[in-house]
């Protein structure tokens, strides 16, 4: 067993497996270390269990989806970016899929897929892997990284360390915020963390109630407002009500701008609105659904509407319009119905906050990339010292987007690391 390494990596996720393969692709005696009994444990679940390996938009349009400083990854893209990483797969003998809004799945829609193949390359390549090894300190002299302390007290020297540990979400994969420690020693600076792309929560009666627990919408709006009524950002998409609040796609990606709004404006709620017909205008609700009245003028609005609306809604909607359920089309007031064509298009939903960052698929904030070479991902405060991953300031929504973050910065900090500790890049 090899006792002094070009490159140490601490962590076997997505980015700490990739940092692996790019570090002893080109020469380096690489050791990879992981705290748990198995690696690659949150990129088996991502996905859904399927993982979403990336998303095939193109360069521009990849970044615009990384709203946390997703331009700061510009040069670890041009090193390996989202076409190199399905070339990369697909190499590997992992034929993929591209499935709505650009995501790309294995085409075997299982995980185990990928994570098996990511190790297995690990292994090919020489890399040493040792698990339940929890690392307790980065090592550091003068200025420059020294190598690892394991909690089991074994010093093991390394010329270069990454540091691939993650954040602070999903914790039971292992991401428990390790590595922030060991970046303020280094004298990094941490941004503030906070949960994103994560489900919303509301104190609205309906919600308390579970009067809509567990209804889908499809293909909505979801917008969300500052306090005085203007919008700050909106995403179109599917989402479910639960017992606590909002989620499903369209809700997560709102989640930052919620816990960002409710700071920036000190208020315990936020206006939330959400378009039930994103393709149709309040007027042509109006008259679509007078004339489905007019059409059968005996029948009572609350089964005149089925068709047209969620039935589980429509008690909710006609209350909130101030319209009765047993009304029929002779008896129908005109501004209540107005009203109910205007909540249609913006049904309004107080939302205080989300889930805690625990619970977040994805960690906000993190290690201050003005302190982060990103052509190398290298420290500019400790010489031989590399992040790549969540645990950078960077995050993106979901579909494929925080893990292209992820194997591309990865690849970038181990090459780089193999080349600091002398091994030509070609």
């Amino acid at each position: 067993m090899r006792t002094n390494y070009d490159v140490i990596i601490i962590g076997g996720g997505p980015s700490g497996l990739m940092a692996a393969i790019a570090s002893s692709k080109h020469g380096a005696r690489t050791l990879l270390v992981d705290k748990g009994k198995h690696l690659g444990r949150k990129l088996g679940i991502s996905g859904g269990g399927r993982c979403n390996v990336t998303n095939n938009k193109e360069l521009d349009e990849l970044i615009r989806n990384i709203p946390g400083n997703g331009r700061f990854l510009y040069s670890s893209l041009a090193n390996f970016s989202n076409k190199d990483i399905i070339a990369f797969f697909e190499g590997m003998g992992i034929p993929l899929k591209e499935e709505d809004r650009g995501r790309m799945f294995p085409v075997s829609d299982k995980a185990k897929t990928v994570v098996d193949a990511l190790i297995a390359k690990v292994r090919m390549q020489g890399v040493e892997i040792r698990v339940n090894h929890p690392v307790e300190k980065v090592l550091y002299r003068e200025g420059t990284t020294e190598g690892i302390r394991l909690k089991n007290g074994e010093t093991i020297p390394g010329h270069c360390v990454v540091v691939a540990v993650g954040g602070k979400s999903v914790p039971h994969t292992g991401s428990e915020g390790d590595g922030y420690i060991w970046a303020e020693e280094a004298g990094h600076t941490i941004t503030e963390l906070y949960p994103t792309e994560v489900p919303l929560t509301s104190n609205e009666a309906f919600i308390r109630n579970r009067q809509l627990q567990g209804l889908s919408l499809r293909s909505i709006v979801i917008s969300v407002l500052n306090p005085k009524g203007k919008t700050i950002i909106e995403h179109e998409g599917d989402m479910i009500f639960t017992h606590f609040g909002l989620s499903g796609p369209a809700a997560l990606r709102c989640s930052q701008f919620v816990v960002k709004a409710l700071k920036q404006f000190n208020v315990k709620s936020i206006p939330v609105h959400i378009d039930l017909f994103p393709d149709k205008s309040a007027e042509e609700i109006q008259a679509e659904t007078l004339k489905l009245a007019k059409d059968e003028p005996k029948k009572a609005v609350k089964n005149v509407l089925k068709g047209y609306l969620q039935e589980r809604m429509i008690p909710l909607i006609l209350e909130k319009s101030g319209l009765r359920e047993d009304l029929t089309y002779d008896n129908i007031p005109r501004e209540p119905w107005t009203n109910m064509a205007s909540l249609l298009k913006a049904f309004p939903v107080e939302v205080n906050g989300t889930l805690p960052l625990e619970e977040a698929f994805v960690t906000g904030g993190g290690i201050h990339l003005k302190e982060i070479n990103p052509k190398t991902m290298e420290s500019k405060k400790m010489k031989g010292l590399f992040f790549c991953g969540e645990i950078l300031d960077v995050h993106g929504y979901t579909g494929g987007y925080n893990i292209t973050a992820a194997f591309s910065t990865g690849y970038t900090a181990g090459s780089s690391a193999a080349a600091a500790a002398g091994h030509h890049i070609p």
